[in-house]
């Protein structure tokens, strides 16, 4: 059987916390930044979690657990 390769834009995008979960980052962090308050634009410096919805979908890209 072929080896699974991993999505490369996943790879980018996605990285594994200790306990499992996979971790992320907040969008609309790049561009048109003046008309965003500095409290908004300090929270989506902050790394997310992948909500258990798309869980599945992210960690296949990844090849976790298949």
């Amino acid at each position: 059987m072929p080896k699974v390769k991993t999505n490369s834009s996943a790879k980018k995008r996605f990285k594994l916390t200790g306990t499992g979960k996979v971790a992320r980052k907040h969008a609309f962090k790049s561009h048109i930044l003046t008309k965003k308050s500095t409290k908004r634009k300090r929270n989506l410096t902050q790394t997310g979690l992948v909500s258990d919805a798309d869980m599945g979908n992210v960690k296949r890209m990844l090849t976790i657990g298949k």
